[in-house]
């Protein structure tokens, strides 16, 4: 350690392995004097989460399952183990009154003690169905229980040239080669670089980096204690007294989604054209409101004049009648 081929953190963890087996041996060591000599460990690994343009630059990797994994990834913060149990009836569309997908709930590691519950933004979940109609059309039989990602097959049938046959076998894509897609996209998009002398880790994980990516960019607008309830984290003593429904939860993560939408023309453009209706509405109900203002403005003015019109008549009958009161005073 002290020579940097490992650092303390690893030292701990091998501490940790004999630890166990000699427990399990029933062999009693001085745990707490051994490890009292041991070394300080980071407690966080001094590295960060990839940009948005970084992730932009992976989902141009031409694999169709690309932009499907990593904007799942993105927008949930899973862990890579998770792949391991996501079947398509773990992922359920959330709509609003209209009718639209506002987000979707994705159970992760279901039907397992570590179960929990997340949602991915519409983006993502558009990115997931595009991605099973497309297994669909070359003949696959989805069904609930079909796993989210599976094997490449062949497009193209060379002896017969037909769409059909040619998927209908399926095999899951372990977590594994999920983590092997996003290390070939990541080297492939001139994202990784070979590590200089010295350096030990790039500067952002391959697949956890994107769980940071999710921390990050979601607790500057949630509340926290929901983004460790969507990470899956132990909330400890909280969780026996903070229990928020479903849907205060999606309202929460529903002010996050763009943030979390990584494409540049999808629920962000949609968002800016909305505000922009909405303002343009408002400046004509304003526009529309000064209008009608002038209308009685120019009316009050009308009657303004007819008034004066009036009283200058008025004026001038009663001069005249004065004046004839004082001519007839004058014959008498």
């Amino acid at each position: 350690m002290e020579t940097g081929e490992i650092t303390a953190s690893t030292l701990r963890n091998f501490v940790k392995a004999l630890k166990l087996f000699f427990e399990m041996s029933d062999i009693a060591i001085p745990w707490k004097m051994i490890t009292r000599g041991l070394p300080r460990a980071r407690m966080a690994a001094n590295d960060r989460a990839p940009t948005l343009e970084e992730i932009q630059k992976i989902c141009e990797y031409p694999d169709r399952r690309i932009k499907a994994i990593i904007y799942l990834m993105a927008s949930s913060g899973i862990r890579l183990g998770a792949w391991d149990y996501l079947r398509w009836k773990h992922i359920i569309p959330m709509n609003n009154e209209k009718g639209d997908i506002i987000a979707a709930k994705i159970i992760v590691y279901g039907g397992d003690t570590e179960e929990y519950y997340a949602f991915i933004t519409p983006e993502a979940y558009r990115a997931l169905k595009e991605w099973m109609d497309f297994r669909e059309s070359y003949g696959e039989r989805l069904h609930i229980e079909s796993w989210i990602m599976r094997d490449l097959w062949r497009t193209t049938n060379i002896n017969y040239g037909a769409r059909w046959g040619l998927a209908k076998y399926p095999k899951k894509l372990k977590s594994s080669g999920i983590k092997r897609i996003i290390e070939r996209a990541l080297w492939e998009q001139g994202l990784r670089k070979p590590l200089t002398k010295g350096e030990k880790r790039h500067e952002w994980k391959a697949a956890h980096g994107f769980r940071k990516f999710y921390k990050t960019r979601t607790e500057q607008i949630m509340k926290p204690i929901n983004v460790e309830i969507t990470m899956g984290h132990n909330i400890g003593l909280s969780s026996c007294y903070y229990k928020p429904t479903e849907k205060e939860v999606l309202q929460d993560y529903v002010k996050a989604i763009d943030l979390l939408t990584i494409s540049n023309t999808s629920n962000r453009l949609e968002k800016e054209i909305t505000k922009l209706n909405e303002r343009n509405n408002e400046n004509q109900y304003i526009i529309s409101g000064i209008y009608e203002k002038e209308r009685e403005i120019d009316g009050l003015k009308e009657q303004q004049l007819d008034s004066a019109e009036a009283i200058a008549t008025l004026s001038d009958r009663l001069s005249k009648a004065l004046d004839d009161i004082e001519l007839l005073k004058q014959k008498k």
